[in-house]
């Protein structure tokens, strides 16, 4: 029980700490989230409802555009019986394979190189021009370079999603470390630190909000890259399923992949926002945002 000082009026802009102040947050926090979800519902049903209703009553526009029931059975045909190049499981893990596979290895090379130019101006002038130039060639052009080169494998798929995903994590990477705060890098080299102890030190933390950020659209590109590196030319994945479909006009076929495409990229989105969070406890609350 709080008691006033006679004469002295409450302060009305001070925060609520009363014992029920935190339940009546976490209240308006799950009423809050069950009104997004209900209307994220709504918005799909509405739209797939829409969809249906539009398209099933032509049989052209079935085979040109799809329809959500259609794909529904695509779908569970793949799943019982199998595809044409084999079980849907396997062309999920070959995609897989090859999106984490060039994810990872981009991501390393990203951030090594984002680091190093950003913190050494010598290499930043020798390479920065190099760089300009591969990030400015079509994405399409190299992979069928790769294609040409090292052949409808794994290796010409996984190749593409590391220069997918390099360029993106390289460019926050040496943004990130050109922002670090340079009187943090002047008072740890007055203490006696070491160029390598800063940089792991206070520079890559620093940067490290930059990188995260980063990953989620990279992973993104992962998957791009693997989907598209399978439809110039491979013998398995998602991006060889789309293909199939599209040569014989089957709309439900290409849609059921970029669903499976997409619950991938969702379940990726979230495992990498859990590491963010775990890695970035240090952030104040009001500057992490909402989850997007």
């Amino acid at each position: 029980m709080t008691t006033a000082t006679p004469g002295v009026e409450a302060d009305a802009t001070a925060p609520d700490t009363t014992p029920d102040a935190g339940a009546r947050y976490r209240a308006r926090h799950r009423t809050r989230r069950l009104l997004v979800h209900a209307t994220q519902a709504a918005v799909l049903v509405v739209m797939l409802g829409g969809w249906q209703l539009l398209v099933q009553g032509d049989p052209r526009s079935i085979i040109l555009y799809g329809v959500p029931s259609g794909i529904v059975d695509r779908l569970r045909t793949w799943t019982t019986e199998g595809t044409a190049i084999g079980s849907l499981g396997d062309q999920i893990v070959t995609t897989l394979q090859e999106a984490l596979i060039g994810f990872v290895i981009g991501t390393a090379l990203g951030i090594v190189c984002g680091i190093a130019l950003g913190r050494i101006r010598f290499l930043a002038d020798v390479f920065g021009p190099f760089i300009k130039v591969l990030n400015a060639i079509p994405r399409i052009v190299l992979g069928s370079v790769f294609v040409l080169a090292f052949g409808l494998g794994l290796e010409s798929k996984i190749l593409l999603v590391i220069v997918l995903v390099f360029f993106g994590v390289f460019f926050n990477a040496f943004q990130g470390t050109r922002e670090v705060d340079r009187n943090f890098i002047a008072n740890a080299s007055i203490l006696g630190a070491s160029k390598w102890q800063v940089t792991r030190q206070v520079v890559l933390p620093s940067a490290f909000t930059w990188i995260i950020a980063s990953l989620h659209v990279s992973f993104g590109f992962a998957l791009i890259g693997a989907i598209v590196g399978e439809f110039l030319g491979g013998y398995a994945g998602l991006g060889v399923l789309i293909k199939n479909a599209q040569g014989t006009f089957d709309a439900n076929g290409v849609w059921a992949a970029m669903v499976i495409m997409g619950v991938v990229a969702l379940i990726a989105e979230w495992l990498i926002t859990r590491l963010e969070h775990r890695l970035l406890r240090w952030r104040p609350a009001q500057l992490a945002g909402p989850d997007l």
